[in-house]
């Protein structure tokens, strides 16, 4: 159990320092009241375990361990869903009514869209 927790700690790490050094490249960039670093983080995540799981179900990966490391630890690391929540609370609170009605409906989109593109690249090469 302490080696399974130490993948998953070691992927989050990982995942963690990742999505904020994207995040922050991004937002300090892009000059906007959208989201677009986390946004992109949680499209790009979304897309990711897709093609792990795709790639788990062809056979490719199958050392439970790596599996364990890239999807909870790596990829929940990298998401980043609660402060997805936190950004769009604080849209409504300045009052930006539209980024918050496109990001939200962009990110459940385009995340589905993302997370069956990843499986599906895997079932076809």
């Amino acid at each position: 159990m302490i080696r399974i927790l130490f993948i998953i700690g070691s992927g989050s790490f990982i995942g963690g320092i990742l999505r904020y050094l994207l995040s922050r490249a991004m937002q300090n960039n892009i000059f906007s009241s959208f989201p677009l670093g986390t946004f992109v983080v949680n499209i790009l995540g979304c897309f990711l375990i897709g093609l792990f799981y795709g790639l788990f179900e062809r056979g490719n990966l199958v050392n439970n361990e790596l599996r364990i490391f890239l999807t909870i630890g790596f990829c929940g690391g990298f998401t980043t869903f609660s402060t997805f929540a936190s950004e769009n609370m604080s849209l409504l609170r300045d009052g930006n009514f539209f980024y918050f009605a496109l990001y939200t409906s962009l990110s459940i989109f385009l995340g589905l869209i993302a997370t069956y593109l990843g499986n599906l690249i895997t079932k076809i090469f």
